[in-house]
């Protein structure tokens, strides 16, 4: 039979800010020593009272603008009430009937809701007889995003994620990192025989991209298998075995009238548009470029592949780089799509093959993110000149680009120190066109019969004889004219 696979998403991510979301407590996410930020509050002791975080509420604002929801104008906070050692207070401040944004899309993907609620501590169960609890997590600002269930595969819930990651990072909403738990996601997955819904399995925290796609494939291959079998699909929460590679039951679903929902009555209710900067106005002045602008602008102004404006649009910090070294060449950035002439430069080109190739790769040999790179970006501009000008060689400009990257420094003076300046003398290159032919008879032989491949294996010949100071294009028509061949 053919199967229909639909998905919906729910993801979490922990907010960047000072305190956590309901008390003073420092929320660091970096922080390796066991309940160190903790206080009465976010430890749930009697007689203590939350205040909202207005930091955290203004960022799932942003997120709300950002992704073209409609952003409430009254709000409140509910109280979810289910037991769980992570849970200090014996329920969790969440949001139900009242969401902060309610709508918008992402890749084509549309959202149901995005709250903003409170995160539970952090279990360790590293022992056969008894578990840790870690409550510096607990309380730190937490965003939900729900999806529609319009997702039908892995890959397509994976492509989602990785986007909302992306546009979070540029909100400065939340570092949003899978591997270090500051984003969650989890899939609930139907298989069904026609346009009808099936039983809705929920998969939880997953923490990788990967590991979002393989859960959906084995969770829709095993729901497929069950029905074929002539069985039946229970409604429960699974895990994910990530060393055997498939999910696990957990326990049975919940369902929203088994948390008892109601307001909760220690905080107040939001009247947003008596906030001015909560105003959708102001939020929306304040949104940076978001990812998808920046793909456009890229493709339109400097007419780069899909694959590097993909690595300037991932990469933030790459992509600063890029476009900072540009501009010290004299191409001009435009401050928004549509502001200006495109610049299809030369040079825009020649810097970006050099930074994806050259650059990344030294990067990955050091194990270096693009932020911790040291080298400024002006002098990156005049060693691409230098290049652009015929004054370096391709290999040259290797080598110089190394070491300014490991060392620092100006690369014109990298350059006369080293002796790496190429030259247009006809008497040297003169001189290396007469020996390569001596030396290379067959190619010789082979470019005359018509082979112009034998031509480019000459001129590489020479420019290793010439340790790289050979002008190229000098040597090639030289070579052109001593074996009988005009240009």
């Amino acid at each position: 039979m053919n199967y229909k696979t639909t998905i919906g998403l729910e993801i979490h991510a922990e907010l960047k800010t000072e305190t956590k979301m309901f008390c003073y407590s420092k929320n660091d996410t970096e922080e390796k020593s066991p309940n160190v930020n903790i206080c009465p509050i976010c430890m749930g002791h009697p007689g203590t009272l939350p205040t909202i975080n207005k930091e955290a509420v203004k960022k799932v604002l942003k997120v709300g603008a950002a992704l073209g929801g409609d952003l409430a104008d009254f709000s409140e906070f509910d109280r979810k009430n289910y037991f769980y050692p992570d849970i200090p207070k014996g329920y969790q401040i969440s949001q139900y009937k009242y969401p902060l944004v309610k709508n918008g899309s992402l890749n084509g993907v549309k959202i149901t809701r995005v709250h903003l609620e409170e995160d539970t501590a952090k279990s360790s169960h590293d022992t056969d007889d008894y578990s840790l609890v870690d409550f510096n997590r607990a309380g730190i600002p937490l965003m939900e995003l729900v999806t529609e269930p319009v997702i039908h595969s892995g890959s397509e819930a994976a492509e989602f994620s990785k986007e909302l990651q992306l546009l979070l990072r540029y909100l400065g909403a939340s570092d949003a990192n899978m591997e270090k738990g500051e984003m969650r996601v989890e899939a609930n997955v139907s298989v069904s025989e026609s346009d009808t819904f099936g039983v809705k399995v929920e998969v939880k925290n997953l923490n990788s991209f990967r590991a979002v796609e393989r859960a959906i494939a084995y969770e829709t291959e095993r729901q497929i298998a069950a029905l074929e079998r002539g069985g039946r699909v229970i409604q429960e929460t699974r895990g994910w075995n990530e060393s055997r590679q498939e999910t696990f039951s957990q326990r049975m679903k919940e369902e929203s009238h088994d948390y008892r929902y109601f307001p909760e009555p220690d905080l107040p209710k939001l009247k947003i548009s008596e906030i001015q900067e909560f105003s959708e106005e102001n939020l929306r002045k304040e949104l940076p470029e978001l990812p998808w602008e920046k793909r456009e602008r890229m493709k339109k102004y400097f007419g780069l592949k899909n694959e590097a404006v993909e690595i300037y649009v991932q990469d933030i910090g790459m992509g600063k780089f890029f476009e900072t070294a540009i501009n010290h060449l004299g191409v001009e950035l435009p401050s928004q799509l549509g502001s200006s002439t495109p610049k299809l430069d030369v040079s825009v080109n020649l810097a970006s093959n050099y930074i994806i190739s050259d650059l990344s790769g030294l990067l990955k040999e050091k194990n270096f993110s693009s932020d911790e790179l040291k080298m400024d970006p002006k002098d990156f501009a005049r060693l691409i000149s230098m290049t652009a000008k015929g004054e370096l060689s391709s290999r040259a400009t290797k080598d110089v680009l190394k070491i300014m990257f490991e060392e620092g420094g100006d690369p014109e003076e990298i350059v006369k120190e080293k002796g790496l300046a190429q030259t247009s003398d006809d008497s040297f290159i003169k001189n290396i066109a007469e020996e390569i032919i001596v030396k290379n008879p067959v190619a010789v032989e082979e470019y005359k019969k018509g082979k112009e491949n034998a031509l480019q294996f000459l001129v590489g010949q020479g420019m290793k004889l010439s340790g790289g100071k050979a002008n190229p294009g000098v040597l090639q028509k030289m070579l052109k004219e001593k074996l009988g061949k005009n240009l």
